[in-house]
């Protein structure tokens, strides 16, 4: 029997992947990667122009639809798969990323008249200039009382829908103005290739705060913010919103030639890459943790009620899957902590030393700070380099390492580091469990899970033993159980993870003799969050509001 194929897309920050896999068993044919010729806008727009501001991070979508026309013809081709044998498609996108598009769906920023105006790009979900209006967003809700922000742990971000379309009304009005929809990146895609508008649940629940039962905030509370803005829910967010794998339509015939698969091929209701991640490694019940972790880190656990979790990122009905409530929290900077570190402050001797020996910097400070024993270092570090999500959500917070001396060396501060890392996430564990949401097993995925020494340290940090994927490609197989389901009417996603999720690659086990010390060690970690994330004083803020 000819095999039958589900198509994962997963659009991440600097590159999209495709995956083919078995729709029965879940066993991948081909992958492939194309990276962005645009990569993340930060700097200056694509053809010139002026410096963009500090925090702002835009992308192209031209670089998402070269993405699929390279993409599915390139994983076709090398699984020997013809379209027949294609039975629908998933798209998962890195989210908040939203664009303005005219009614058609073009891009406004395609258009002459827009091409040189910064906000008629898309903001990339680390676009975190519009921490201004997200903290007014926060400061009304407080004082009017609105419920929907207890749904994020009373705070919003600047990451998220909200904040990104209130600064484009206030600071460039004509885009706004002209903005028939702000979509999420991941809706467009879908709009693209079935010509229908289908919000998914996801994205709507998590970034735009949506709620199944009583839709997104109020129009009065929205013009409350700024005249015009109450518009934006009818005018620029309209249409039903769906839970992923929902059926989003046929592929039209325009893009299944440019893609070579067949006209009318199933496309699901799409959803965010951390969430798909999550179905990718097998999490369909409540009490599992999912960790998708790489230059931040995701944390999703689902549970069959609503509770309302101190900096949750959000609690979504149908959210990950139908039926449940997920949650969504996380960190806003691990892998790119680690990244900076490397790039910017290590020796020149250490650079020389792994030239001379042909390894990577990282490989290097792993296998040097892999010696050290938990707490020898004399550090502890607080993990806000990108800003807190969870539990704080406050982007305005900065990173520290507490405890240097003349005597620390790199991969002392590399180690300390990473610890400071997974104390965030024993932070977020504990900061669920406080508040009535068990956490029972954890599992994890994305590209720091292939780092040994960083996954004992998260065990021996958490006193959790923690499965690694069997896959990869979590997030682009959770987009492929998602085109597998759409295949079947869209009614069972739990099936399709079931059917589909392999099993895990490796399992850490924390180490009993190190327990005591990192206890310790999450003590001070606590000590400091408080100290200097807790409060409008705080020594943090300040330091923004210098640097300004």
């Amino acid at each position: 029997m000819r095999a039958r194929y589900a198509l994962g897309l997963d659009f991440g920050t600097e590159s999209a992947r495709a995956l083919l896999v078995d729709a029965d068993s879940g066993e991948v044919a081909a992958t492939a990667v194309f990276a962005y010729p645009d990569g993340v806008i930060d700097r200056r727009l694509p053809g010139g122009g002026p410096d963009l501001p500090a925090d702002w991070a835009l992308q192209n979508p031209d670089d998402w639809t070269a993405a699929l026309e390279s993409l599915v013809p390139r994983v076709l081709g090398d699984a020997g798969a013809d379209a027949s044998q294609v039975v629908g498609l998933g798209v998962d996108f890195t989210s908040c990323t939203i664009l303005p598009t005219a009614a058609n769906g073009t891009p406004l920023c395609v258009l002459d008249a827009f091409r040189a105006l910064p906000h008629a790009w898309p903001k990339l979900w680390k676009h975190h200039a519009a921490q201004r209006q997200a903290d007014r967003i926060n400061a009304l809700a407080r004082e009017r009382g609105e419920a929907f922000v207890r749904r994020y742990g009373n705070r919003i971000s600047s990451e998220w829908l909200l904040p990104k379309a209130l600064s484009v009304l206030e600071e460039t009005p004509d885009v706004f103005d002209a903005a028939v929809r702000i979509i999420e990146a991941a809706d467009w895609i879908v709009w693209r290739l079935t010509g229908n508008e289908f919000r998914n649940a996801c994205s709507a629940g998590y970034k735009a705060c949506w709620e199944k039962a009583s839709g997104y905030p109020s129009a009065e509370f929205l013009e409350a913010l700024h005249p015009g803005f109450g518009r934006l829910i009818a005018d620029k967010l309209a249409g039903d919103v769906h839970p992923p794998g929902a059926l989003a339509g046929g592929l039209t015939e325009q893009w299944a030639a440019r893609l070579g698969l067949a006209p009318g091929t199933p496309v699901a209701a799409a959803i965010i890459d951390a969430h798909a991640g999550a179905l990718g490694l097998g999490v369909s019940e409540p009490g599992v943790m999912a960790m998708i972790m790489g230059t931040s880190t995701c944390h999703m656990v689902m549970g069959a009620e609503p509770v309302l979790v101190e900096g949750i990122s959000g609690v979504v009905e149908d959210g990950i899957l139908p039926g449940l409530f997920g949650y969504e929290a996380g960190q806003a900077g691990v892998g790119d902590i680690f990244a900076w570190f490397v790039e910017r402050h290590v020796p020149a001797d250490l650079r020389d030393q792994a030239d001379r020996r042909g390894i990577g910097l990282h490989e290097l400070l792993t296998e040097k700070a892999s010696a050290l024993e938990p707490g020898r270092s004399g550090l502890v570090s607080v993990d806000w380099w990108n800003g807190c999500r969870t539990p704080l959500v406050d982007a305005d917070l900065s990173g520290a390492v507490v405890g240097y001396t003349l005597a620390t060396g790199p991969e002392e501060v590399y180690r300390a580091l990473i610890e400071g890392t997974a104390f965030g996430t024993r932070l977020v564990i504990e900061t669920f469990e406080r508040q009535g949401v068990p956490v029972d097993r954890l599992v994890a995925t994305g590209g720091l899970t292939s780092n040994a020494m960083l996954m004992r340290i998260y065990a021996d940090a958490t006193g959790r033993e923690i499965a690694v994927a069997g896959t990869q490609h979590a997030s682009a197989l959770g987009a492929a159980m998602l085109g597998s389901t759409a295949a079947d009417g869209g009614a069972d996603l739990a099936g399709a993870v079931a059917r589909m999720a392999p099993e895990p690659a490796s399992t850490f086990r924390p180490e009993p003799i190190h327990r005591e010390v990192y206890d310790q060690l999450y003590r001070e970690y606590v000590r400091l969050v408080d100290l200097f994330g807790r409060g409008e004083d705080s020594v943090m803020k300040t330091l923004k509001r210098l640097r300004g």
